[in-house]
Parts: structure tokens; C-alpha cells; sequence
């Protein structure tokens, strides 16, 4: 009877020494006090058994939780206690410790009644009537120590009321004959397996995010040979995984297969908003500026993509997707309204907003009733900057298009554009001729060779708004000039009659003139200029001041040309028109115009038409507009920005100035700190003009991470203050450009049904993936098992009013 106590059950143990079990520590206390039960907290169960109240008093769904924490604890066996004598007669008796050893498995003491009870009778004591002993080992105890046979009495026989209570202690600690431990070892198989099978579909989720790629299929029923991209991975990885074979599809319960279309949109969420949550917990409370733009997806609905641009911890400039949002109108209210909606639902502030970056829409230029203009009534401090990127596409092509002979040009090259690439047919017999071209030239040692050089190529199209479009059109033309003139030849001789070859005839004539050449060689090399100017304005980081500086040196480069770049031009024109057989004019010669007679044209040069009207009046017209579209780049605001470059040991500095951007922003620059600033200013140029780990800086990106570096931040913290607000004012549009690109690969023609929440989902995914790969599967669960949670609680709630 006494096999199944250990020497541990044996020896007393405190309860609130026994290892921590998660199934005995949750504190029940969901009963009325007309129930009048006991509240039970199984660490805290009195261990002296004449405290402890009666196990009936005890919750049903509780006793044999109790019972079990106390037949694992063992009876309260106190043998080092000086048991306290009591007269019996005329001697002095007590309790003997060595009845512990006698009767091990049930014998109990009592500290504080002196008394003996019966462990496994007070578990389990049957209604049956008095039996040896009474209530005596149960209730009020046992101590008449002179009786000592009453210990044995109350053990009894074979089918005593001890025993019986004995055997059902044996029965409750048998492991696999207690039915709660046998639906606990069923619950917890059932947990790991669900486990198993939801880490796989995360995974599988997470690569389909990564990727951009499609999760339905048209056919995902059972016999299908193809069920989509999730199903079909799934599977791949249960063929190639034993764990997740068995746990997967068929041997799944029927409910939480974890395949349905629901499922994968409650996963994808839940990647998404744990990425979310990562930015915004990175934003923090810092200033921050928004870039933003509007474009139609692929079913023709406006999306409006949101870009903030911060500081993060480790003093990077960083630019980061935080959503898209449908918009039914394009004006500055709808669009004004979507950003305030996104802000609430992030949990950012607008009073934290110290700049917006729009690529020149008009619904965003308006001073009234633009976008910025209503951002800026809500908060003075958000100053917008147009993108530079893209006022430099608008002023390099569209104002030269304002030239008649360069509006020619582009005409020209569009239409052969149009036409050559009108046809696949035409377009092979390009790249054919091409390839042709490319080898010859190879052979007779007109091209080098080489790894990556001479790669197939084709005739790009230009677009307004696609940064260096232009340019790679005009390179691509120059490149495949002589292929294009042969393809134009066939079109002219065998394309269908009527307009196509009259438009072939038409272009011949005009690619093969001088005129188109040396107008087509100019932008070229205007365009080269500034395509390196283009590409660093569209990077993340790029700061302001770099951006007016980049600028800067465009307008250098083009005045360069103008006094120094006619006769290099020129011979670079006379060489491809002599490898072209194109008739080059002598330039001494009088310029006679196109379509008109010799009495009512100018008398000029064809060197003064081609160098004057041409070549300079054209780089004027680029450098004047650049002057004027720039013109925020010589505003009050961003002259004071520019004092902060510490470019050539601070030369731009000017303290004026910078008191002056402080008054820019009065919601951070209060008057005495700006005082204060006043004089900070003087310490920190001295400080930093005579340190030489200062002198080799070249933008306010690494002065600020230079300040942080050596701690000048927490010394000068209002000048880093003005470094911070410098660096957040946006660039360029890039970013969202950027957005509108991985959203034709997101939704495209086989996905245009989805809705606006998978797309904002599946796009801050596919955007933010060095954000997405650093967060756990463990933290998307997590969300996932609240989110149903959620859901169960809404329902109940749902029901109830019902």
C-alpha cells in the first residue's frame, strides 16, 4: 500500500517548493460567493493539515487539482519539530516520531493543533458512516497519544474506508488512468502538431510576400495538377520535411488544416502588421517627413502610396513604406483625408510632420488648394520641397522641347520608335541587324570585347515622367543607328501600302539629315550630364543640401559646354555622319532652312545657325530653366539649410542664417532657445574648425553621425537639432516611384480582383523585406492567435445582443 509515495512525498515537502506546472498555476476565482467554494491557488495550498479547510469546499472542477498538488507534495511529516508533551494520567505523553516511519504514505501532523490526521481519508473520504477512528483523522485530529493502536485501528482491513481512499490516490496519480492527464497529453499532441503545421505556413506565406508571386490557383481542388502557389509549396515542403508530412493536409484535423484562402489573408496580416509595428517602433516619437504620390493600379483605381523619411538610431537617413491607400478622388481634400486616415492608423502625429516631398502632380502644387497647402494650415512647420529628380526630367526635355528643332528631333524619334516597334517581326529584325552590326564592328576592331560589353539590346521608349527615359532612348538610337535605317528600308519597301511606308520614307529622310544628328548627339551629351545628377537624387539618403550642391554643379557642367564644348561636339557629329553616310555641310556656307526659298530665308551661316541658334541657345534655355526651376533651391529656407555642409572646413557657415532656419521652426525652437542657440553657435564652429576629426566631412549626413560618434550631439543639442530637421526635408519621389514599380509586379493582370487591403499587405511586405526577414514566426503567431481570439470574442459579443 505504501509503493507509491517516494522518499520525496515521504519527507513533507513544502508546496511552494514544488517545480512550476503551468496547468497548476492559473488562480481560479471565476465563482459567486453564493457558491460558497473555496478559491484555490494551488502554490499557495496550506500545508499543515489542521488549517486546511475540507476538500468538499473546493470547486468539483478543483478537487482533483488540489488532491493531486497534495498527493504529489506527500503528507506534512515535521521530524525535526519538538513535538509538545501532554499529560495523560500520570504521564506525559507525545507525539513519536517514529510512527512517520511506520505509516509514511498517510500519516500526517498537524504544527499548530498537535495533532495526527490521514492524508489520503481527507482526500477522499467516503460518506459512509463512522468507521475506526471517526472523523478524528480527518477533521478535528487525532491526539489521544496514549492509544497508539488507534493509528493501525484506522488503517483497518483490506476494504476499509482507508484503503479505499488509499487505492483512489493510487488510481488519481496513475498517469494514464487519470482521464484529465489523458485529454491534457491529447490537447498537448494536438498543440505541437498545429504548431508544426502553422510554422509551415508561415514559411511557405513568407516566401510567396518575398517573391511577389500569386498564392490562388484556378483549380485548387484535390485532383487539380496544379493548385496555386501556396497549396503547391506546401505540398513541396511536406514531401521534403517528415515532421510537417505528418501533420499536413490529410493528416490534419479537418478544421485546421490551415489551408484556406482566409487563413493565408489572416497570416499575411499578421506579417504585415508585425513589419508595420517594426517601423513605427523605430519612428518612435522623432521628426519625421512624408513623401507622397497617387497612381492607377492595374483595375484603374487611384492608389496614393505614403513614404516617411526619418532618423533612425543609428543617425541613418531612412525612407520607408508605411501604406497605400485607395483614394475615389484625386483631390487635394480626398487625398488630404487618406493621409490623415493612414496617420490615425499608425498612431502617428501630424504635429511631428517637418516636410513633404510631392514629384509636382498638380493636385499637389496648388498654394490654396494643393495637398501641402492643407497640411500646411494644420501644421506651419511641414514645409514641401518638389522633387528634384523629377523638376530636373521636366526641365532638361520638356523646356527643350521648346526648341523647333529639338521638338523635331524627338518627334522624329519617337515615330520611329512607334514603328519599328509596332511589330514583333520589326523588333527581331532589329535586334538581327544589330547583332550583325556588333560583330562586324568586333571583327575589324571598331569594339572591344569582354565580359558583360556588347549585350543584347533594344530601342527603349521615352516618358515624360520616367527619369533618364530620354536619355537611354537617345543612347539606344545612337548605338543601333545603322540597324534602324535598314529596318525603316524594309518598312518602306515592304510594309503595308499607305501610311506606314510614307511615315518610313518620312523618317529616313529626316535621320539621315545633318540637322537630326547633331540635335540628336546634343541631348545626348546634355542628358549625360545630368543622368549621374538624376540617379544620386533618387537615392534614400540623399540630403538636401547635397541635392542644392548636386545641382549646382549641373548648371557648372552645362555653362562648361556652352563656353567649351562646340568643336568636340562637332567632330563627335562629323564622325558618326562620315560612318552614317550622312553629308556633312561646309560650315562656311549660308544656311538654307528646310521647306523654305532662299529670298525669304535669313542670310546666316549654316556655323552660326548650328553653333548659335542651336547649341547656345539651347543650353541657355537649360540653364535659365533650371534657375527657375529651382527656384526653392534658392529660397530662405534651404540657403539656411545650406549653412550646415561642413564642406571645406565649414566655409558655408553663417550663423545669421542658421538663428533664421531655428525661427523656421517655432514648434521646436522655443524664443530663449533660440537665444540660447545663439550662443551655442559661437562655441561649436570654433569647436568644430579646430578639430581635425571634422575637417574631411563632405555633407550634414556625416557631420551628424560624426557629432553623435564623438558626443557633440548631447554637447551642441540644438545645433544637431537644426542637423536633424535639415536631413528629414525630402529629395526626390524615388521611394514612391519605387512603390507604383513593385505594385505592377504585386497586382498585376492575373491578380487585378485584389483587394485593397491583400495589396497594402502584400506590398509592405515586398517592399520592406529587410524588415520583414529580422521578425520571427514566433511574433507572427502570436498576432495571428489574438487576431482569432479577437474574432471568437466579436462573435460571442455579436451573438449575445442577438
Amino acid at each position: 500500500m505504501e509503493r507509491y509515495f517516494t522518499k520525496e512525498h515521504r519527507a513533507g515537502v513544502n508546496i511552494k517548493d514544488l517545480p512550476k506546472d503551468s496547468r497548476l498555476q492559473t488562480r481560479i476565482t471565476n465563482y459567486s460567493p453564493n457558491d460558497q467554494r473555496v478559491a484555490v491557488n494551488i502554490e499557495d495550498l496550506p500545508t499543515d493539515p489542521g488549517l486546511r479547510p475540507r476538500i468538499t469546499n473546493y470547486s468539483p472542477n478543483d478537487q482533483d487539482q488540489v488532491r493531486r498538488a497534495y498527493l504529489l507534495a506527500g503528507p506534512c511529516q515535521p521530524r525535526d519539530h519538538a513535538f509538545p508533551q501532554k499529560i495523560f494520567g500520570n504521564k506525559l505523553r507525545r507525539f513519536n516520531k517514529d510512527w512517520f516511519g511506520l505509516y509514511s504514505s498517510w500519516l500526517e501532523y498537524s504544527v499548530s493543533k498537535d495533532s495526527a490526521y490521514c492524508l489520503c481519508c481527507y482526500l477522499f473520504k467516503p460518506d459512509i458512516g463512522d468507521q475506526a477512528g471517526g472523523d478524528s483523522f480527518v477533521g478535528e485530529g487525532f491526539s489521544n497519544w496514549k492509544k497508539n493502536d488507534r493509528l493501525q485501528s484506522h488503517v483497518g482491513g483490506s476494504n476499509s474506508a482507508h484503503n479505499q481512499a488509499v487505492a483512489k490516490c493510487q488510481d488519481l496519480l496513475k498517469q494514464k488512468q487519470h482521464i484529465q492527464t489523458v485529454f491534457e497529453k491529447q490537447a498537448k499532441h494536438d498543440e505541437d502538431d498545429y504548431l508544426i503545421r502553422l510554422n509551415a505556413a508561415i514559411d511557405c506565406i513568407r516566401f510567396l510576400l518575398r517573391q511577389g508571386i500569386a498564392f490562388r490557383g484556378h483549380d485548387e481542388s484535390e485532383n487539380s495538377s496544379n493548385r496555386g502557389n501556396y497549396l503547391e509549396l506546401l505540398k513541396f515542403l511536406a514531401d521534403h520535411n517528415d515532421e510537417v508530412k505528418a501533420v499536413a493536409f490529410g493528416n490534419a484535423p479537418q478544421n485546421v488544416k490551415l489551408t484556406s484562402p482566409d487563413v493565408q489573408q489572416d497570416i499575411v496580416t499578421a506579417a504585415a502588421s508585425e513589419t508595420l509595428k517594426v517601423i513605427v517602433e523605430e519612428i518612435g516619437d522623432a521628426l519625421f517627413s512624408i513623401l507622397v504620390d497617387e497612381a492607377r493600379d492595374i483595375s484603374v483605381k487611384e492608389q496614393m502610396a505614403v513614404i516617411v523619411r526619418y532618423i533612425d538610431k543609428k543617425e541613418n537617413v531612412i525612407e520607408r513604406f508605411v501604406g497605400i491607400e485607395h483614394v475615389s478622388s484625386t483631390s487635394a481634400i480626398s487625398l488630404k483625408e487618406a493621409v490623415e486616415k493612414l496617420f490615425s492608423r499608425l498612431g502617428l502625429s501630424i504635429s511631428k510632420l517637418r516636410g513633404q516631398g510631392y514629384d509636382g502632380a498638380s493636385n499637389m502644387q496648388g498654394e490654396f488648394n494643393g495637398l501641402k497647402a492643407l497640411i500646411l494650415k494644420d501644421n506651419p512647420s511641414a514645409y514641401y520641397v518638389w522633387c528634384f529628380a523629377h523638376q530636373l526630367q521636366l526641365a532638361l526635355v520638356a523646356v527643350a522641347k521648346n526648341h523647333e528643332d529639338i521638338a523635331m528631333m524627338f518627334f522624329v524619334t519617337n515615330n520611329v520608335v512607334n514603328v519599328v516597334g509596332a511589330s514583333s517581326k520589326r523588333r527581331d529584325i532589329l535586334r538581327g541587324k544589330h547583332a550583325a552590326k556588333v560583330v562586324e564592328a568586333l571583327n575589324v576592331g571598331e569594339l572591344a570585347s569582354g565580359q558583360g560589353l556588347n549585350q543584347e539590346t533594344n530601342l527603349k521608349r521615352p516618358g515624360d515622367t520616367r527619369w533618364g527615359s530620354h536619355y537611354g532612348t537617345l543612347v539606344s538610337l545612337i548605338t543601333m543607328f545603322e540597324a534602324l535605317i535598314d529596318v525603316l528600308e524594309i518598312v518602306r519597301m515592304e510594309g503595308p501600302k499607305g501610311d506606314q511606308r510614307t511615315m518610313a520614307r518620312m523618317l529616313l529622310g529626316s535621320m539621315q539629315s545633318f540637322e537630326f544628328a547633331f540635335t540628336l548627339h546634343l541631348m545626348r551629351t546634355i542628358l549625360a550630364i545630368t543622368s549621374e545628377l538624376s540617379q544620386a537624387l533618387q537615392r534614400q539618403d540623399q540630403d538636401i543640401v547635397n541635392a542644392i550642391s548636386l545641382v549646382e554643379l549641373s548648371k557648372k557642367r552645362l555653362q562648361h559646354m556652352r563656353d567649351d564644348g562646340w568643336q568636340s561636339l562637332f567632330e563627335v557629329v562629323s564622325t558618326f555622319c562620315e560612318k552614317n553616310e550622312i553629308i556633312v555641310p561646309n560650315m562656311n556656307e549660308r544656311f538654307i532652312a528646310q521647306g523654305k526659298g532662299k529670298r525669304k530665308a535669313p542670310i546666316i551661316t549654316n556655323l552660326h545657325h548650328y553653333q548659335v541658334e542651336i547649341f547656345y541657345n539651347v543650353i541657355d534655355m537649360q540653364l535659365l530653366e533650371l534657375k527657375t526651376r529651382f527656384d526653392e533651391g534658392s529660397s530662405e529656407l534651404l540657403l539656411c539649410v545650406a549653412c550646415l555642409t561642413p564642406s571645406n572646413s565649414f566655409f558655408s557657415f553663417d550663423k545669421d542664417k542658421l538663428i533664421r532656419l531655428a525661427e523656421f521652426y517655432p514648434e521646436d525652437f522655443s524664443p530663449m532657445e533660440v537665444l540660447i542657440l545663439h550662443d551655442q553657435l559661437e562655441t561649436y564652429i570654433f569647436d568644430m574648425r579646430s578639430n581635425k576629426e571634422f575637417s574631411m566631412l563632405h555633407g550634414i549626413s556625416d557631420l551628424a553621425k560624426k557629432m553623435v560618434e564623438t558626443g557633440r550631439n548631447r554637447t551642441y543639442p540644438l545645433v544637431y537639432l537644426l542637423l536633424t530637421l535639415a536631413l528629414i526635408l525630402p529629395v526626390a519621389t524615388a521611394s514612391v516611384e519605387r512603390v507604383f514599380s513593385a505594385m505592377t509586379c504585386v497586382k498585376n493582370r492575373l491578380r487585378n480582383k485584389m483587394s485593397d487591403q491583400w495589396l497594402n499587405n502584400g506590398l509592405l511586405v515586398y517592399i520592406e523585406k529587410d524588415v520583414f526577414d529580422g521578425i520571427d514566426n514566433e511574433s507572427i503567431i502570436d498576432y495571428y492567435q489574438n487576431m482569432k481570439t479577437r474574432r471568437i470574442k466579436l462573435s460571442s459579443q455579436k451573438k449575445r445582443l442577438d
